[in-house]
């Protein structure tokens, strides 16, 4: 079972971006994704800078994977995934199926990101014939779902892709047009400032009675809880998971990696060292006790 470290979801300066993905060049990780995959708007790191920090970090044996953005909505930003492809590097995290257009024309293999929305073995099929080599399933896809549609995939004679699984980290729940940050902070879209670079874990949001709800990411809502399905191990093997996905926090990182490491070595599954994921056992996602 192999660990990855998937997208930057927050929007850090550049120098800690950088000393950050430095430092996880000597991680036990087998894959790196990299890229924007909220905000066009956010270019601390141009996407020369992403491509040549892939050539980086390739170096220390890595898989880097370059990734698009999740909600694709001007033809500059389809040009930005024309250029990731026309490197030749490798495969693409196609979070958007402008993305996936761009890969099938060029023949580029991609990894379905979550946002992609597969719930049929049908439609995996027919992205697999447009070069889909891996799967990662939607937030709210947990155990049951995900068997039920690998089994149908093998019921009718088909080949599963590598699955990964988010393991670890905020989940990306839902994106918008709108800015959530700029909103919350009262100034237009347009104008924003970048103010989420203030807030290198999201913007907490919070209920009328005060308790922790939300995440607020630019134009991402994430849910406040860091999930972790370490403690799921024996499930996530007995379902044929290939990778686990380990969400970048501003803090601790190389400790979880650390510990997740440890635990796909261990007959044993791990202590759970953030919150249950509801989803994953067909229950609502902030259902964080069972």
């Amino acid at each position: 079972m192999k660990l990855s470290l998937g997208p930057l979801q927050y929007f850090w300066p550049r120098e800690r971006t950088l000393a950050f993905y430095r430092e996880a060049a000597q991680w036990p990780v087998d894959v790196i994704y990299l890229g924007e995959t909220v905000c066009s708007k956010r270019r601390e790191l141009a996407t020369r800078d992403w491509i040549d920090l892939a050539t980086e970090l390739a170096r220390s044996g890595k898989q880097v994977v370059l990734s698009s953005l999740a909600l694709i909505e001007a033809e500059s930003e389809v040009g930005v995934v024309k250029r990731l492809v026309a490197e030749g590097y490798g495969w693409i995290e196609a979070n958007d199926l402008s993305a996936v257009q761009v890969c099938r024309e060029r023949g580029v293999p991609f990894v379905a990101g979550p946002t992609l929305n597969v719930y049929n073995h049908r439609a995996l099929a027919l992205l697999m014939d447009d070069g889909l080599r891996r799967w990662v399933p939607g937030v709210e896809q947990g155990h049951a779902l995900i068997g039920e549609l690998r089994d149908a995939m093998l019921a009718e004679g088909g080949a599963m892709p590598e699955i990964e699984v988010i393991a670890f980290g905020r989940l990306p729940l839902s994106f918008s047009a709108r800015c959530f940050t700029a909103r919350a902070l009262d100034v237009p879209k347009d104008q924003c400032g970048f103010r989420c670079i203030d807030y290198p874990d999201g913007l907490p949001l919070a209920t009328r009675e005060g308790r922790p709800f939300l995440r607020i990411n630019g134009i991402q809502i994430q849910g406040e809880e860091i999930t972790d399905l370490g403690p799921e191990l024996p499930m996530l093997r007995e379902l044929g998971v290939d990778v686990l996905r380990l969400y970048p926090q501003a803090e601790g990182m190389a400790e979880v990696v650390a510990h997740f490491h440890l635990a796909r070595r261990s007959p044993q599954p791990p202590p759970r060292i953030g919150a249950r994921n509801g989803y994953w056992f067909g229950e609502p996602g902030m259902r964080v006790t069972g």
